[in-house]
């Protein structure tokens, strides 16, 4: 999925979330899902920690875990690598380890693209971490999309 397309879907989840918020007695301000997601505070007790990657990992102690567009179950990992670009040095992008039906085995994976940058292996893999759940998902499917589009060509 684009970044058109990644922005068009937190746009509508977030007027979604502020006609709940609307919705419901003394709403002081509208609830946004997008600050929410990445922790920011939008509100007594509006954030969602867990929302995030880093969020997720610390509050379950585990990787998320998805059912990609593939109907397969899948983990997620994050991976990095030099780019030789001295401006951007560094580059993450995310491994989707695709799990046997009974979760008793690795058979396959596939890769996003680039998803964030660090002038330092470690600052490019943070800044992974702060995309949120609906972010990975999307990858992963952007991710099965591309390789199923392989094995037809």
């Amino acid at each position: 999925m684009g970044e058109n397309g990644r922005e068009d879907l937190f746009r509508r989840m977030e007027r979604e979330a502020e006609r709940r918020a609307h919705d419901k007695e003394g709403a002081e301000r509208p609830f946004d899902i997008i600050d929410a997601a990445r922790g920011k505070p939008t509100g007594p007790d509006a954030t969602a920690p867990d929302l995030t990657f880093r969020g997720y990992v610390e509050t379950h102690d585990r990787v998320p875990a998805f059912e990609g567009r593939d109907g397969q179950p899948y983990t997620v990992d994050i991976g990095a690598e030099e780019t030789g670009d001295p401006g951007r040095p560094w580059v993450a992008f995310l491994i989707f380890v695709r799990w046997a039906a009974t979760g008793a085995g690795i058979m396959g994976h596939v890769e996003s693209g680039d998803v964030a940058w660090g002038m330092t292996e470690d600052e490019a893999r943070m800044a992974a971490l702060d995309l949120t759940l609906f972010e990975l998902k999307a990858e992963l499917d952007a991710a099965i999309r591309r390789r199923e589009e392989e094995l037809e060509n």
